[in-house]
């Protein structure tokens, strides 16, 4: 086949005027012609065509459709040829192969020897991945899920929401789906993906339920309801293939043969049941730990046994709410509304005079602010929409990145300690909880009482989206004040670029504190933990993703090693 990429067609010509919108509206035959324009043939020559990718460039008027092609002719000679007489156009291009080629296939009636299943902590968007690679290399994992299943942690999250209680166990961050669940469900990354694991991360969501669009919009996402049924459906073909879910149960320390830097190797995990509270070992030297970015317990056990880890960088702020027609108009102009383009997101970046850098960070159009605490007494938010994104306000986080050296009070930036970032996260989120009134609703203020260093005493046109309530206050002592610095010289910045950013009434919500994992967890060019062998660490909470999608690659990678691993081993 044959890529075509940067194929456009402006929106004002190409507009299908079909009250419903569908696939098959997708400008079909302006992109026929294109094709047969593009390559210079007959429609005769083309057995058929399909759209690989299509985004929007809104950077000049009229708004442009852009395409990436996929085109199959009748002949593989004219193919070969026109490949040829185009070598030199980027813009066309042999398809690429993107299926998933597994390293190794188990015999049917594989059966591992004892200690040698492997194991996956956690079933977040990593683990399940890592899990499902595995069992479809016929390798039969064990997952073991400190949460419970995502229909019955989605009750224990809308408790939060609704009544104010919070289960430190089944909760936004913990539970089948892991965080992405309660999220835009976005599904697009800037990883680098030679292999395009990304692609097979897709078409198992699509296998599983996810809406056939997410294979070529450029920006794709799944919503939370809809990811629930996506979520059970992967569990149930790992199942099929003869992997193991357990949920509630929680990984309460590792077995370790011998205790030298370079000569130790995991053996098992010792197990709680939540359920029950009794104690339980499982014997595995091939455990990943697909941790998201709030297992701090689970992170503190590595410590203690002397895992490599290290402090890195992550990013706090707030959330911003504006009305979702704001951002429309400034973004689209003249075509908000239209139901090609659907609510308009955006993407932002300061530079600060005090040498800080604020950014726009998991943009939600159309969509809702959500507590996302995992923790007693602490106020986290986060950002989630439906597949429709179709609620009144748009919500971003607005954050400042931050390094070790602003995890101690004296700059240091010679031995921090690991868990350091933690530290400063629960300090954060703690102060938060008191300034929202000490029942979990978030504190909030008005970006024009903000920008005025004044405490804001009602709402005005924006109503904060956030459950289970929001309390207007002066967020000024929320963040450290090189951040509040920054962001207040932020807004109006972007307010030079998207009008009506920096609006009086827009609202800030806090704290955003758990933007990425705030350590990384060592591993060497086998995947492994280099002074733990057996130990895979993988995903968002080891620090190597960030987001659905690229946590999802991470687990397929993962897995692969272990694999070979196993196989070797046998």
């Amino acid at each position: 086949m044959i890529r075509l990429s940067e194929l456009k067609i402006p929106l004002d010509a190409s507009f299908d005027t079909s009250d419903t919108y569908a696939p098959s509206h997708l400008f079909t035959h302006a992109l026929q012609v294109l094709i047969q324009k593009t390559l210079n043939v007959a429609a005769s020559d083309i057995a058929s065509w399909h759209i690989f990718k299509r985004s929007f460039d809104a950077r000049r008027k009229p708004i442009q459709v852009v395409y990436i092609v996929d085109v199959k002719l009748q002949s593989l000679a004219l193919e070969q040829q026109l490949l040829i007489n185009f070598k030199e156009n980027s813009h066309i291009q042999a398809t690429p192969d993107m299926q998933w080629h597994a390293p190794i296939h188990a015999p049917a009636d594989w059966s591992p020897p004892q200690g040698m299943r492997p194991v996956v902590v956690g079933f977040g968007p990593c683990g399940i991945f890592a899990a499902l690679a595995l069992a479809q290399m016929g390798l039969k994992p064990i997952v073991i899920e400190r949460g419970k299943s995502v229909r019955q942690r989605t009750k224990d999250t809308w408790g939060l929401w609704r009544k104010h209680q919070l289960n430190p166990q089944s909760n936004v961050q913990f539970g089948e789906g892991g965080a992405g669940t309660f999220s835009d469900g976005k599904l697009y990354s800037q990883i680098k993906d030679p292999r395009h694991l990304g692609r097979k991360v897709m078409h198992e969501f699509v296998s599983a339920g996810a809406p056939p669009e997410i294979l070529y919009e450029a920006h794709p996402h799944i919503g939370t309801f809809k990811l629930v049924k996506v979520v059970e459906n992967l569990r149930a073909q790992i199942e099929a293939l003869g992997g193991e879910i357990r949920f509630e149960q929680q990984v309460t320390d590792l077995l370790i043969d011998g205790y030298s830097a370079t000569q130790r190797q995991l053996c098992g995990l010792v197990v709680t049941d939540l359920k029950t509270g009794t104690r339980h070992t499982v014997l595995s030297r091939h455990v990943v730990m697909a941790l998201g970015h709030s297992a701090r317990d689970t992170f503190s056990l590595l410590h203690q046994h002397d895992v490599a880890m290290q402090a890195k960088p992550f990013s706090i702020g707030f959330r911003i709410e504006h009305p979702q027609s704001v951002i429309d108009r400034a973004r689209w102009g003249q075509h908000a509304g239209n139901p090609i383009l659907g609510a308009a997101d955006y993407k932002l970046v300061h530079h600060a005079a005090n040498g800080r850098v604020v950014y726009s960070f998991c943009m939600c159009p159309g969509g809702t602010v959500v507590a996302a605490t995992s923790e007693l007494e602490r106020v986290v938010t986060n950002g989630m929409s439906q597949y429709s994104r179709n609620e009144r306000n748009a919500n971003a986080g607005i954050v400042v990145g931050i390094d070790p050296s602003d995890f101690l009070n004296d700059g240091n930036t010679k031995d921090v300690h690991p868990l350091a970032g933690i530290v400063l996260q629960r300090q954060l989120e703690s102060h938060a909880y008191v300034l929202g009134g000490s029942d979990y609703c978030a504190p909030g203020q008005r970006v024009e009482d903000f920008l005025n260093h004044r405490a804001s005493t009602q709402w005005g046109d924006v109503e904060p989206s956030y459950k289970p309530g929001a309390l207007p206050t002066d967020l000024s002592s929320a963040l450290p004040t090189y951040a509040i610095d920054a962001i207040r010289e932020a807004l109006p910045a972007f307010g030079e670029k998207i009008k009506g950013f920096d609006m009086a009434d827009a609202v800030l919500t806090g704290v955003e504190t758990r933007t990425s994992s705030p350590l990384k967890i060592d591993r060497d060019p086998q995947f492994q933990s280099p002074n733990l062998l057996g130990l895979y660490p993988a995903g968002e909470g080891a620090g190597y993703a960030g987001g659905i999608l690229s946590a999802g690659v991470d687990g397929i990678k993962v897995a692969e090693a272990l694999a070979k691993s196993i196989y070797t081993a046998n």
